[in-house]
């Protein structure tokens, strides 16, 4: 799971260099949602969540991560910015739920954004700006996603898919069709080659890694499964360097390793509360 999500930032980014990034992202949630279809059904109660979902999940996030990678060089240090996604959903999850949290996650969430914060005085991550900015967007959108996410609890993962695969195609086709439709009369001629990252983001990344998840957390606990996941953006970074050829400098690898801390307290003591919380309630 942590290879198929860390390695997906290289698919990704192959993809955007082959094709225009909204055009790449249409067709990852084409594939995800024909992958899917099968399983796609009306669950009664939770149609809403379900289509903010994929609207947001499947369509806005991927405008925002695509356009992200499409404008940087250094995609290391946007994967770096890419675990915002964690604190922005904690602080959300204060803002909107009423969540009440101690000093430890409060210190966690400083840690991330003063990690991220760093890669200002790396040279070579301070000219990914834009890349980075829209990062950050791309990490409070899944924030809000993981909300939404918590209203469907009990729904297949296959079908949750489904739907962000076909309102993510629904999005990502409008988009495509208004910003770059050069992109979209292109797709006849396209190589059967550049359709290899897509797959891979959309079978590899989405379903199989999010079905991965889902597999573990029905099998083992919240709190031993979450931290787990933290060796995927290293694998990101690290990958990413060897094969774009853009090694981590000691500011990115400082400020990547601050971030890392900050979102594994968070990832840690929100797994044991949200643990706690279950068993209070069994």
């Amino acid at each position: 799971m942590n290879l198929l999500w860390g390695f997906n930032i290289i698919a990704v980014k192959t993809a955007v260099e082959a094709m225009p990034p909204m055009t790449a992202g249409l067709l990852r949630q084409l594939v995800v949602f024909l992958v899917c279809a099968a399983a796609l059904r009306i669950v009664p109660g939770r149609m809403r969540a379900l289509i903010a979902l994929g609207i947001l999940s499947g369509g806005l996030f991927y405008v925002a991560i695509n356009l992200s990678l499409a404008v940087a060089d250094n995609v290391g240090a946007l994967a770096i910015a890419g675990q915002l996604g964690v604190p922005f959903s904690l602080l959300l999850a204060i803002v909107v739920l009423r969540e009440r949290i101690h000093w430890p996650r409060m210190m966690g969430i400083l840690l991330a954004f003063v990690g991220v914060g760093l890669l200002a005085f790396d040279p070579a991550a301070a000219r990914e700006g834009p890349g980075l900015a829209l990062t950050a967007v791309a990490s409070f959108i899944w924030a809000i996603c993981s909300l939404i996410q918590r209203r469907l609890i009990g729904v297949p993962v296959l079908t949750i898919y489904a739907w962000v695969g076909l309102m993510g195609t629904l999005v990502m086709g409008a988009v495509a069709a208004v910003f770059e439709p050069h992109g979209l009369a292109a797709l006849p001629r396209l190589p059967v080659s550049v359709l290899g990252p897509i797959a891979f983001s959309a079978i590899g990344s989405t379903v199989m890694g999010q079905g991965a998840m889902v597999w573990l957390l029905q099998r083992h606990p919240v709190s031993t499964v979450t931290p787990l996941t933290l060796a995927a953006p290293v694998v990101s970074v690290f990958a990413a360097a060897y094969w774009f050829g853009t090694p981590p400098t000691w500011p990115m690898l400082l400020g990547g390793a601050v971030a890392m801390l900050g979102v594994a307290i968070v990832t840690v003591r929100t797994a044991k509360a949200q643990e706690g919380t279950g068993r209070r309630a069994a």
